[in-house]
């Protein structure tokens, strides 16, 4: 923890939770048991980001694809969810912690969406940190519906083709209002995206652990700050240019 630069912490942390089920498999446990290790690793992390100051979270709980899961893995997951939340609404508003969600929320079951708008609006003037839940969520899926909105607002004159800048489509997107990441963590040692906020990690960095979800502790997000904080970000730009910049800037 001494070693992190407190200037120099992302504003936002997006996480794809990979490995449950490979840690589940390694212990001859089903996949389920591996969900609900999970959901400690899950407490840990959001504990641990609103401590060092993280203002977003974003964690890629359930995606559009997995649906397609077995009928029974898709049940215990959503009850997972609902239970987490349930579980959680009272410290989330006693820490200052905002709840959000993106994704296509009308998939969820009744019951799991009527618990998680209602936990929405209990923390809703919370402001020391936004835990942000990817729910039935594909990029893809976000950008055709941001185009979607950008047609219909060309066609009712709100907006003329023209004016269509990467910074107002940003608006069109399930995140408007949230920055973008500036740190993708992915467990379970996977080389993909899988669908994930395609459009907001043009220049998100990336970092990959072997470390399965259920394992992911303070100090492997620890390890993944300090190799974030090493990288020098330059959008483009060359080593000289930025360096130029910061000496103007200073």
């Amino acid at each position: 923890m001494e070693k992190l630069g407190r200037d120099k912490l992302p504003k936002h942390i997006a996480i794809i939770m990979d490995g449950n089920g490979r840690w589940a498999k390694k212990r001859l446990l089903n996949r389920i048991a591996g969900h609900q290790k999970g959901t400690e690793a899950v407490r840990e992390v959001v504990t641990v980001c609103k401590e060092m100051g993280i203002e977003v979270l974003t964690l890629y709980a359930f995606s559009m694809e997995n649906w397609n899961r077995p009928e029974r893995e898709v049940k215990a997951l959503m009850n997972l969810l609902k239970r987490y939340i349930v579980k959680e609404l009272d410290e989330m508003v006693y820490n200052d912690i905002r709840l959000t969600a993106i994704g296509v929320l009308e998939n969820l079951p009744s019951e799991v969406r009527n618990v998680l708008l209602d936990s929405m609006e209990k923390t809703k003037a919370c402001n020391g940190m936004t835990l942000n839940l990817s729910l039935s969520y594909g990029g893809r899926g976000d950008i055709l519906q941001a185009v979607k909105k950008v047609i219909a607002d060309c066609k009712s004159k709100k907006i003329k083709p023209e004016d269509i800048t990467e910074e107002n489509f940003s608006n069109y997107l399930l995140t408007a209002g949230i920055p973008d990441p500036d740190l993708l963590i992915r467990t379970g040692g996977e080389y993909r995206i899988s669908n994930f906020l395609l459009w907001q990690m043009a220049y998100t960095e990336i970092y990959i652990t072997d470390t399965l979800w259920p394992d992911f502790r303070k100090e492997d997000l620890i390890t993944a700050l300090l190799d974030f904080q090493a990288r020098e970000r330059r959008y483009g730009l060359t080593s000289e240019q930025l360096q130029d910049r910061e000496m103007k800037g200073a």
